[in-house]
Order: C-alpha cells, then structure tokens, then sequence
C-alpha cells in the first residue's frame, strides 16, 4: 500500500487555523488511511492508502475544511518525489534552514519567478510542482514578494529530507 506524505497549508502558523496533531492523525484514520503519524506541528502527516494521491489530497482537504471551517490546502507527494526534490535542490551553499520548498498543488508556470522582488537577495528555481527559495538571511524577516507561491506551503530542506525518511521507514516495514 503506498505510503504518502500530506504537507496541509496555513496550519498553526502566524494566527492562522490551529490544529493540534492528534486531531490531524484521527481525521486521516477516520478517513480509512492506515499507520497514520505526524511530524512536527506544522502540518505533516504520513499515512497509507490504496486511492491515487489526487483522491487522498482531496478527501484530506474536504475533511479538514468541515473541521477548521475552511480548506487549508492539502499537497501530498511520495517518498521519491520528496527524495528527487531534497536531491536536487539548488544553492549549494545554502544553510537547509535557509532553503524553502514551496510545495504547490500543480505545476507551476514557466514564467512564475518574473514577477518576483527580493529585496534581500533571495534566489529561487522552479521545479514542476516545486519552487526553491534560498533566503539568505532567513525567511522570518523577508520581503521577498512572489505571488506564484501564494497557493503553496513551504518546509525547509531539514524538514523535506526528514519526511523522506520517515516515509522510507514507513515503506520498509510494510
């Protein structure tokens, strides 16, 4: 049964919708998902399902609506695809803290980076469903504006390579 990895946007952060993680593990188990586990606070949680990543992401989103009032929005990817992305992240010299994934929930436009302002100095790549952004000097005080990452939500590489992990444990005891 494949394992996936749900990244829930505006979840316990700066005001927005709180959810505890508990919640968040019943509302997948309720859903029929199996060995469901959080990582974090932020909103992410792996389970098992047999139903495509399309129908889990929109199931997830659905329930979390009825419970928060309003869909955060829910990206879900696999094991290789949070393995391909840790892997090819650019900026080399960036610290891991320092370097977001926005995780969109479709592929991005060829030109989402042209409206892009950063003022400090940040630098980002588009990646299909990806977008990379280093921060230089971290994200917490950035003006950096880029409305192609509005319908995403972001966890540094630390968190992206963790998840991986977690995923490939999870597919290693099946």
């Amino acid at each position: 049964m494949p394992v996936y990895v749900a990244l829930l946007r505006a979840v316990n952060v700066g005001g927005t919708g709180s959810l505890p993680m508990a919640e968040l593990k019943a509302i997948c188990e309720g859903l029929g998902f199996t060995d469901a586990k959080t990582y974090i606070q932020s909103g992410n949680v792996l389970f098992r399902s047999d139903e495509s990543e399309k129908a889990v992401e929109e199931k997830l989103d659905e329930a979390l609506g009825k419970k928060m009032g309003k869909q955060p929005g829910v990206m879900v990817r696999s094991r290789k695809e949070l393995e391909d992305i840790a892997a090819n992240a650019p900026f080399p010299d960036a610290k891991p803290n320092f370097l977001l994934v926005y995780f969109l929930p479709e592929k991005a436009a060829g030109d989402a980076l042209e409206k892009m302002v950063a003022p400090d100095g940040e630098e980002a790549k588009l990646a299909g469903r990806e977008i990379y952004v280093h921060y230089p000097n971290g994200s917490g005080r950035s003006k950096l504006k880029l409305p192609a990452l509005k319908p995403g939500t972001s966890r540094n590489l630390n968190t992206v390579r963790k998840l991986a992990e977690m995923a490939g444990e999870m597919e290693g005891r099946s």
